[in-house]
This record gives C-alpha cells, sequence and structure tokens, in this order.
C-alpha cells in the first residue's frame, strides 16, 4: 500500500523537483541521499527548506524529493518551489504565510541565448578604430 505523502512539483532555471510530504519526524531525503550529503552547502540547504521555517513546521515533516537537471542553485530552487507547493495541499491556509514571502512564485529567469556575432548572449567583441 502506497503512503499518504501530499505531493508539489517545483521548477527552477532547467531543473525540476517533485516533493513528497508528510508529517513526521523530519527525515529529509534527495534522490535517495541525506540533505546535507546532497547539498553539502549549508546556506543552499536553508534556501532549500525555507517555506517550512515560513509556515513553523522544521523537523515536523518527512520530505522526499526527486530532482533533475540543472545545477547546484537551480535544483535548491525548484526543491523550494515544489516544497511550497507540497505545503499547500497539505494545508491550504498556508496560503497567506507563502505568497507573500514569494515561495509560491515560479521563477521564471532562464539563461538567455548566445546570439550570431556576439561572444556572449549579450557581450559584443571589442570596438577599434582600426
Amino acid at each position: 500500500m502506497a503512503e499518504d505523502f501530499y505531493r508539489g512539483t517545483g521548477r527552477r532555471k532547467s531543473s525540476v523537483a517533485r516533493v513528497m510530504i508528510k508529517p513526521g519526524t523530519g527525515n529529509i531525503e534527495i534522490n535517495g541521499r541525506t540533505m546535507e550529503d546532497y547539498f553539502p552547502i549549508e546556506i543552499v540547504r536553508q534556501q532549500a527548506l525555507l517555506p517550512l521555517s515560513a509556515v513553523e513546521l522544521e523537523g515536523r515533516m518527512d520530505i522526499r524529493v526527486t530532482v533533475a537537471g540543472g545545477g547546484v542553485s537551480g535544483q535548491a530552487g525548484a526543491f523550494r518551489h515544489g516544497l511550497a507547493r507540497a505545503l499547500l495541499a497539505y494545508d491550504a491556509g498556508f496560503r497567506v504565510q507563502l505568497k507573500p514571502a514569494g515561495y509560491l512564485t515560479r521563477d521564471s529567469r532562464k539563461v538567455e541565448r548566445k546570439k550570431p556575432g556576439l561572444k556572449k548572449a549579450r557581450r559584443a567583441p571589442q570596438f577599434s578604430k582600426r
């Protein structure tokens, strides 16, 4: 029998995170690894768990995450977005705390493509008269 999880999908840059939460002891598992093992940088871990502290549920939810694509920052942002959505599925009353903090809004910024004739997306070659 499947466990009763509340689910949320989060996205940022090219990362996608599927977050499943249930009331528990605060166990966090990301792609089968512990949070400290997957995100070794403390600030990144704090950023990912901000929605939990906004609704004052730190250490009271078991979280299981499957995240793919992108880098560390994008994956942490996708985790945060998915966690906020899962918390909303758990209790719709959390919207009052999560929405003003911006945790339910998908960050739509992506890397701009490189254009022909330029060195990067906007960086043009140095100008020289001769």
